[in-house]
């Protein structure tokens, strides 16, 4: 596991080294906005997580959020953040972070969660090497299909493009059971693989975002159940 952390606090930073050396993970940090994007452009690939403060010197950690997204839609993102407000968890969810962290934060806590993000990804690769090329997409329905080995979607027989991790986990547990309706409480424990203590935000968030991108190739095939959550169906589509 390699990981940026982008924060200004060094004291932060040092405390973090600790932690990530004790699991064997490379590391590097970057202090500012514009130190973080040269660092990541420079091998965009390279990274397996990217742990990014909101509150950057030279450049606002969301502009640096909406940068990396742009260069790369699949490395897992975790926003630290002493913002409390909604509306900048939500628009920092929307611009394409997979989870975020409210500081002060528990270094075990964030370590949880960066866990969690990595054993998604394993889980992914693990499910899709189970399915043989000639049936690659593994979950079908009336106007869908999903490889979850390439991580490649079609709808209407149109390519859906740029899914981050958590809205390809997202749509991939909604479709694996059409027609069944998921709580936000049972999302967030099937998608995210931890308890997020009732902030349900979390999956509003995302399944806004995932359907902005769904609307591109066709009629809309999430559905919210209003007072119970959402569910995937394209039976009634044409």
């Amino acid at each position: 596991m390699k990981i940026l952390m982008i924060e200004d606090n060094h004291s932060v930073c040092e405390m973090m080294a600790m932690f990530f050396k004790k699991e064997g993970w490379q590391y590097e940090f970057a202090y500012d906005g514009v130190a973080s994007e040269e660092k990541f452009s420079a091998a965009p690939h390279e990274w397996d997580v990217i742990l990014l403060d909101l509150n950057l010197p030279k450049k606002d950690g969301m502009q640096v959020a909406a940068d990396i997204r742009r260069l790369s839609t699949t490395v897992p993102l975790i926003m630290l953040t002493a913002r409390d407000s909604e509306s900048d968890q939500v628009l920092g969810l929307e611009i394409g972070a997979d989870d975020y962290v409210t500081k002060p934060f528990s270094p075990i806590t964030l370590i949880a969660r960066i866990k969690a993000l990595q054993r998604r990804s394993q889980l992914s690769t693990t499910q899709g090497a189970q399915h043989p090329d000639q049936d690659r997409f593994d979950i079908k329905t009336k106007h869908f299909k999903m490889d979850t080995k390439t991580r490649e979607v079609y709808m209407y027989g149109k390519p859906v493009k740029d899914l981050t991790p958590k809205e390809f986990d997202l749509l991939k547990t909604l479709a694996s059971k059409p027609r069944q309706v998921f709580t936000r409480s049972q999302l967030l424990q099937l998608v995210w693989d931890y308890e997020y203590y009732g902030d349900e935000r979390t999956v509003d968030a995302h399944i806004k975002k995932l359907r902005q991108k769904l609307e591109t190739v066709g009629p809309q095939v999430i559905q919210t159940v209003w007072g119970v959550g959402y569910k995937f169906d394209d039976e009634g589509n044409e």
